[in-house]
């Protein structure tokens, strides 16, 4: 299949069978003065999902969605929606956005206009990105996928399809997160004639360093060890029975909010406060994808294919591309610098002031003058 125009449009039957859903919730109960410290808070997710049902507007954020360039092709057997928006400037550099979990494509929009149009908004017009936004593979209006071996690996591989064959670019830059940051650094590792430069909110590697950690590297160490304690079993529930999970997140809208707002919240900068960086409208908008999608269960199969086929880079056999990464003080999966640079080309490495966990979201702005500043460099 060629590459096809796309709209998202989601049915009307849809939606009132969400809002019934809604209103039958069966809550549970809850410690008192409890806050969230076991998972999403009672009285918040009453007051998201009243908000949910009776005020939010999908069909508004439908057209703002839509507002944007959005495809769908056929690439190694999967169907792979994406946005593609061209730059204006002299010479656009080709450059992918990938997103990880519990986002979506939704994550990166206010960004686009940043790196299309920079000098609509106070930057040169010599910055500017052809930019071009996937739904990974099983996730939002790229899913749900039905085959085993959907990996980093794999990803990689579809990416670099749908960037060459698809789209025509002989090379690229690629820009990511999360799953995005591992997808974007096997992109780099395996196909560096086609991948010029990669800029990483986080990077996908982890190890300490050799011999006496200094006290900066010893306060990460102790951060990293008490986040591995307490915040990632939702990581060993999806890498292990992600199907026994999915019945619910697929038959409870609540269930699915509370699943992944809960992670919005403690891996954001918002000092507890999540609507202090995202709006209701869009925790929603974010969530309502992956509700009628139904792409919940296949989202979480990447865990489960990642545990079964892990890939990361080494000192051993480091990524060659030069790297840029920009550290948000935030951000859950920091790495030691002193480590990461045994595995990646790092030719800059910047702590910004402020954000988490999804800079695009949080912080826009701050995100799209680093990756100009990081791919001017390059240019």
């Amino acid at each position: 299949m060629p590459v096809q125009p796309f709209e998202v449009q989601v049915s009307q039957a849809a939606i009132v069978d969400l809002q019934e859903r809604l209103a039958r919730t069966l809550w549970p109960d809850e410690i008192v003065g409890a806050g969230w410290e076991y998972g999403s808070n009672l009285a918040y997710m009453k007051e998201l999902v009243e908000y949910w049902r009776t005020r939010f507007d999908w069909r508004a954020q439908e057209r703002a969605i839509n507002a944007f360039a959005h495809y769908r092709a056929e690439v190694g057997g999967l169907s792979l929606h994406f946005i593609h928006e061209r730059g204006k400037g002299p010479n656009p550099l080709p450059l992918i956005l990938t997103h990880g979990w519990p986002s979506t494509f939704y994550e990166m929009l206010k960004i686009i206009p940043l790196l299309t149009d920079p000098a609509a908004y106070g930057g040169h017009p010599a910055d500017a990105f052809d930019v071009i936004v996937p739904s990974l593979p099983g996730y939002g209006f790229s899913g749900p996928t039905s085959q085993r071996g959907v990996n980093l690996v794999k990803i990689a591989e579809l990416l670099n399809n749908l960037m060459t064959r698809e789209l025509g670019y002989q090379r690229y830059g690629a820009h990511g997160g999360d799953w995005g940051a591992g997808v974007n650094t096997r992109l780099a590792a395996a196909y560096p004639e086609r991948v010029f430069g990669i800029h990483l909110s986080v990077t996908w590697f982890s190890a300490h360093p050799e011999g006496r950690l200094t006290e900066e590297e010893q306060q990460l160490a102790d951060q990293l060890e008490q986040w591995q304690r307490e915040e990632t079993g939702y990581a060993e529930i999806q890498g292990t029975k992600p199907q026994t999970l999915a019945y619910a997140l697929t038959d409870s809208p609540t269930g699915l909010a509370a699943w992944i707002v809960e992670k919005w919240r403690a891996w954001s900068d918002c000092n507890g406060n999540i609507e202090s960086r995202f709006s209701k409208d869009e925790l929603l908008t974010n969530i309502m994808i992956y509700w009628v999608t139904h792409t919940i269960n296949a989202s979480m199969r990447l865990y489960y294919e990642h545990l079964r086929n892990p890939w990361r880079p080494s000192a051993e056999d480091p990524v060659k591309v030069p790297t840029g990464v920009a550290n948000f003080p935030k951000e859950p999966w920091r790495d030691f610098r002193r480590s990461v640079e045994k595995a990646y080309n790092i030719i800059r490495w910047r702590e910004l002031p402020r954000g988490g966990h999804f800079p695009a979201m949080e912080e826009p702005q701050l995100l799209a003058e680093d990756i100009c500043d990081f791919f001017r460099m390059l240019r």
